[in-house]
């Protein structure tokens, strides 16, 4: 039986780009004249022009991480920091440009918006061209906007959490993103509302050498609940990309936070994003983070639980082929007693690609009664593929219970051989042992994007093996 891989490059649906002419866009390159020109263009506050310049001054002063996926290729003088795409944002779908909105189209995002969206935000380049959110939500005091919107509308709240939970000098990338960044989401959830259909934001790069770094701010107050999806996608060019973001997130006491991403960047694309969030007592935050695409990531969500009870749970999958080199994973901070948490990574390389896990699990001196599960699974489809794992523990309490499962296997002859016994042709044997390893993952997403993330495996899988 042949299992060995074609050696071919993966399908990618979403690799067109669109002919837009831009009302503004600075030149490439980044220094102090391009941060504040962004400022400018944006008619900030004066104190966020600042924050933007201090945070130029951390990123010239940190090195290149010397850890992780190799970066010394990226050239930021040749990335363009800001595009601006349209004059304004849309609250209607036809008050977008037609070639943007025929992308979007193209893309699925207004047919999803009316089927089991509650609110949508989508970003093109550096600005997000379009918003809704269903009226009763807005009658309950539900704020979805963009950013930029929130920082106008909201400055005082935007000024209290803003670059409090991932620093500007946190490390290099977000120190970039603080400087550059635009767009991105502010979400607000009073006190006591549950948000039941997802709110979405999908990203969206298509000029060449692109850099987007939107920056997105999630607090939900009190008894809350909201889950926030994201979805990217960008054309294939010869010339990489860089996308940075950060997202910050507060869960306040009580509260729950679902922050899912179906990450499918194309093999241009370097994904270098800092997520994190910080629990209050009795509040659960959950990252659901599927990768796909991308040349290079590194990405690990955060949470720290600073509140007694709280709890944080990761789900990580990272599915790499030729070109790709994804190292993501998780971290888990326990500040408070009586806190708990749980990594669940699974990662599958083909087609010559690399995943790494990467982790973190630590429990500070005084936080007592302390759980902690982590569990990473690799799947390895040819000779030519590789996975690494690199957990980490801090525990610096004695009565914390740690779990910690690592498995790594091969597409096993036996199993194809069992599969194709009973009918199945080698193709759908291989399809069925994947979509079975990724199960854990999919059954926490919502149906919709649950059938969309198997398409996308589905896609990356034609041609890789067998």
């Amino acid at each position: 039986m042949d299992t060995t891989p074609s050696q071919q490059f993966r399908k990618y649906p979403f690799g067109f780009h669109d002919r837009i002419k831009y009302p503004y866009r600075v030149k490439p390159g980044l220094s102090l004249k391009t941060v504040e020109e962004i400022s400018y263009q944006k008619n900030e506050p004066e104190w966020m022009k600042e924050f933007r310049a201090r945070a130029l001054d951390f990123f010239k002063q940190r090195p290149l991480p010397n850890w992780g996926a190799p970066l010394s290729t990226i050239n930021f003088d040749k990335i363009t920091y800001y595009v601006k795409p349209t004059e304004g944002v849309g609250k209607k779908w036809a008050e977008v440009p037609e070639t943007i909105k025929n992308t979007f189209d193209r893309l699925g995002i207004p047919e999803a918006e009316k089927k089991y969206l509650a609110g949508v935000k989508t970003q093109y380049e550096s600005e997000v061209v379009y918003g809704s959110l269903k009226k009763d939500l807005a009658d309950k005091g539900v704020i979805f906007l963009s950013m930029d919107e929130g920082l106008k509308s909201y400055p005082d709240i935007v000024k209290e959490y803003f670059g409090k939970i991932v620093p500007p000098n946190d490390n290099k990338f977000a120190a970039l993103n603080s400087a550059v960044w635009s767009g991105g989401s502010f979400i607000y959830v009073p006190k006591g509302v549950r948000v039941n259909l997802p709110l979405s934001a999908y990203f969206r790069i298509n000029v060449a050498r692109m850099g987007q770094f939107e920056r997105t701010l999630i607090i939900a107050d009190e008894g809350s609940f909201v889950h926030y999806v994201e979805g990217c996608t960008a054309p294939i060019y010869s010339a990489d990309s860089l996308h940075s973001a950060v997202v910050e997130i507060i869960v306040k006491k009580g509260a729950r936070v679902r922050y899912t991403t179906i990450q499918n960047w194309s093999n241009n694309v370097y994904n270098l994003v800092t997520k994190r969030a910080r629990v209050e007592e009795e509040g659960i935050m959950e990252w659901v983070d599927g990768n796909i695409g991308s040349k290079i990531s590194m990405k690990y969500p955060s949470c720290y639980l600073v509140g007694r009870k709280s709890r944080g749970d990761i789900l990580s999958l990272a599915m790499a082929g030729r070109g790709q080199h994804l190292d993501t994973g998780g971290k888990v901070v326990h500040i408070a007693p009586e806190t708990s948490s749980s990594i669940i990574s699974k990662s599958i390389s083909f087609d010559s690609g690399r995943t790494s896990y990467r982790g973190l699990a630590q429990v500070f001196p005084k936080a007592e009664d302390v759980k902690i599960k982590v569990r990473c699974d690799a799947l390895i489809l040819d000779q030519e593929s590789r996975s690494d794992t690199y957990p980490t523990m801090k525990i610096d309490n004695s009565g914390a219970t740690i779990e910690h499962e690592a498995t790594v296997a091969k597409l096993g002859e036996e199993q194809l051989f069992y599969l194709m016994s009973r009918g199945l042709k080698q193709a759908e044997a291989e399809a069925m042992i994947v979509n079975g390893f990724i199960e854990p993952i999919v059954k926490q997403l919502p149906i919709e994007f649950a059938a969309e993330l198997n398409r996308l495996v589905q896609l990356e899988m034609e041609g890789a093996v067998g």
